[in-house]
């Protein structure tokens, strides 16, 4: 096929395969503690770290993920310990990392808004063979922690007090989470783009949960459909010559769309099976605490 035979696509379609496991994978602790927008706060603050590397003349995605980390912790801390004034500092560390990486871009002799235009929303184009090679190591260390502390992570998600009860060190887990949630966006800002990456790590997750129960299934499923529109979304903009990042978003909604719409008659189904299960047994458990009739005092059998 066509889209294998340049270089170029070769190097995205690896990309794009590496952000559509890790950014789901990430993305489900993120949904079960409710910080959904996680994601799109680091990658404001990301902005700062490519600029910074246009500046310096060094690796956009290194210096990036650098400065993603640092944003990430300060953002868990600000969490933790902000109490009423957090979300103002929060603003201020989303809006402040924005204006740093224009004002840094546009420092630097290298750098220019069509360049940052490139990160903030994907290329496939751009995707040079060291920037592969820094999205496979930072996509490993992704999997190695969703994957290997999946039981640690899922406990202090569900419930921060019961893992502590339970000896987890529930701050370092969570600094764990927000450092790994600054990593996959790294790895997804050349693909998606650092504005939508949010969306990506959010909606396989939200469309996977509408047909399952489990965390486990969940997870999988929600891995399957972020490779999926990953892939489908990068051979589509090769063919149609349309932005990456927007047609991957968009396939991904659509999936939602799709799962939402099969999984309410699912439900009903489901439902009603219940309600006839509960009814059965409740029957049975009446019938067996009714004495046996008896008959008439009176009554003679012939």
């Amino acid at each position: 096929m066509e889209i294998f035979q340049t270089e170029f696509m070769q190097r995205a379609l690896i990309a794009a395969v590496l952000v559509g496991i890790t950014a789901p994978a990430i993305g489900i602790y993120l949904v079960q503690r409710r910080q959904a927008l996680m994601g799109d706060g680091i990658g404001h603050i990301a902005m700062t770290g490519v600029g910074l590397g246009f500046l310096l003349n060094s690796s956009p995605v290194w210096m990036a993920t650098l400065i993603a980390v640092v944003g990430a912790v300060t953002m868990e801390l600000i969490r933790a310990y902000g109490k009423t004034r957090g979300d103002i500092a929060l603003a201020m560390l989303f809006y402040g990392g924005m204006a740093g990486g224009v004002l840094l871009i546009n420092l630097s002799d290298t750098g220019s808004n069509a360049n940052l235009s490139s990160y903030l929303f994907g290329s496939l184009s751009t995707v040079s063979d060291s920037d592969v090679t820094a999205i496979c190591l930072l996509a490993a260390f992704v999997v190695l922690v969703t994957v290997g502390l999946r039981k640690q992570l899922f406990a202090v998600s569900q419930d921060e007090e019961f893992a502590r009860v339970t000896g987890l060190p529930v701050r370092a887990l969570n600094l764990l989470i927000a450092v790994t949630a600054a990593v996959t966006v790294t790895v997804a800002m050349r693909v998606v783009g650092l504005l939508l990456v949010s969306a990506l790590m959010v909606v396989p997750v939200a469309a996977a949960q509408q047909i399952t129960r489990s965390f486990k299934v969940t997870f999988i499923l929600s891995v399957v459909i972020g490779t999926a529109v990953t892939l489908s979304g990068t051979a589509t903009s090769y063919y149609k010559d349309v932005p990456p990042g927007a047609t991957i978003v968009l396939m991904a909604i659509g999936v939602f769309i799709v799962l939402t719409a099969l999984a309410t008659p699912l439900a009903r189904r489901r439902a009603r099976a219940m309600t006839a299960t509960e009814a059965a047994t409740c029957t049975a458990a009446d019938s067996k605490d009714v004495p046996e009739a008896r008959r008439p005092a009176d009554e003679v059998t012939v």
